[in-house]
């Protein structure tokens, strides 16, 4: 079963989340020759404030 879990900073919108999931799903299927149902796909939204990059926090307050 293939799962794919997409980590995010910050968050993305469920319309935004659905194409997302219908495009990877496509893909893993037509690669893995998986059946559709088998695919998972997780987000793990993580707020910005939760990040650094690079010596700088991602939610651009330093």
């Amino acid at each position: 079963m293939p799962l794919v879990n997409i980590k995010i900073a910050g968050v993305l919108s469920r319309d935004q989340k659905k194409q997302i999931v219908e495009e990877i799903t496509g893909t893993m299927e037509r690669l893995t020759h998986k059946p559709r149902q088998y695919v998972v796909v997780n987000f793990d939204e993580t707020k910005e404030e939760n990040w650094g990059w690079g010596g700088m926090m991602l939610d651009g307050k330093d």
